[in-house]
């Protein structure tokens, strides 16, 4: 096994991959603690910085293009500061970024978190501001995504719709058709709306989301399995894959095969989130590179194993998937 997943990472390099869904930027503001103000018990910061990180569908399109996909970014921003900076971010890593319509009706998606910290203190977010319209797509701005969509999805390897709550149903519908026509792979990462991808060929969950989506109660022995076997049934897909944190990640096969697969690293976990986008987009270009089903979320799980040793949103680079590799056969 290890020497496969070995030449897969070779062979994953380069595969095209398209990731639709909610682009959000991840803005960490940093501050220096001053002292408390005289208007309020709260801390005064002096202002030490600010970065924009890739979040929620940009974060599966920055995983993927560390890992040496070629990847072309759907989705929607505004006319703002915060678009502009995600833009530039993803381009810097080799990002195709031409399929972002611009909505000068709407902000682009933010998660503002305010850090603060000083010489002799832990540095820790104190406050997080999210910026969000939740009104639907305007049609212009629909048929521009479908338009690019229609345009580019033919000459892909795979196609991810990472969906946090804004993928309008039209776009969900033409994606699972071309895709489905053309015999090309595609995953739906749905927090909210799983059960509406009917014909999806692989789903991912983690365990409360899938709970969630079946109105099960995850403590029930048998909920997991139950979880798995309904979702292939009722969306009619090929695979599923449930990730559970510590406890590792349960693949349901169409075929028949039901495997659980355990954490590489459960003593190193440093910080867990944005891990499932890590898994999405490593399994998706695995597949498309030709990996079986298991094989493919094997090389996964590795790579979420690397992200959670790093603070924060993080990526893993195919020398690190490499390394991570090496580390099974020690």
């Amino acid at each position: 096994m290890p020497r496969k997943l070995l030449k897969l990472v070779d062979e994953l390099q380069n595969k095209k991959i398209m990731i639709i869904g909610d682009m959000v930027a991840d803005i960490y503001l940093e501050g220096r603690i001053s002292r408390i103000s005289r208007e309020a018990p709260v801390l005064i910061l002096e202002h030490a910085g600010e970065t924009v990180v890739p979040g929620g569908a940009a974060n599966a399109v920055h995983n993927a293009a560390t890992l040496g996909g070629t990847v072309f970014a759907v989705g929607v921003i505004g006319a703002d500061n915060a678009g502009v900076q995600l833009t530039q971010v993803l381009n810097s890593k080799g990002v195709n970024t031409g399929g972002f319509i611009t909505d000068a009706g709407r902000p682009t998606i933010t998660k503002t978190r305010v850090m603060a910290g000083g010489q002799a203190t832990v540095r820790q977010q104190i406050v997080r501001i999210d910026r969000e319209c939740k009104q639907a797509l305007t049609p212009a701005v629909e048929e521009g995504l479908l338009h690019y969509i229609a345009n580019h999805v033919r000459e892909m390897d795979a196609v991810v719709i990472s969906d946090y709550g804004s993928v309008p149903p039209a776009i969900r519908e033409a994606v699972i058709a071309a895709c489905n026509q053309a015999g090309i792979p595609s995953m739906v990462d749905s927090r909210y709306g799983v059960m509406a991808y009917s014909g999806i060929r692989i789903v991912k969950q983690n365990e409360s989301e899938a709970a969630s989506a079946l109105g099960l109660d995850l403590r029930e022995p048998e909920a997991l399995m139950q979880a798995g076997r309904t979702m292939l049934d009722r969306l009619q897909a090929e695979a599923v894959l449930i990730t559970q944190g510590p406890d590792g990640m349960t693949l349901f096969e169409r075929s028949g095969p039901v495997s659980h697969i355990a954490v590489s690293n459960k003593s190193e976990v440093y910080d867990v989130t944005g891990a499932g986008d890590t898994v999405v987009v490593t399994m998706m270009l695995a597949l498309a590179a030709g990996a079986a089903y298991y094989d493919a979320a094997c090389l996964a799980n590795l790579a979420a194993g690397v992200v959670v040793r790093k603070p924060g949103t993080a990526t893993a680079t195919p020398a690190e998937l490499k390394q991570a590799i090496g580390e099974q056969q020690l």
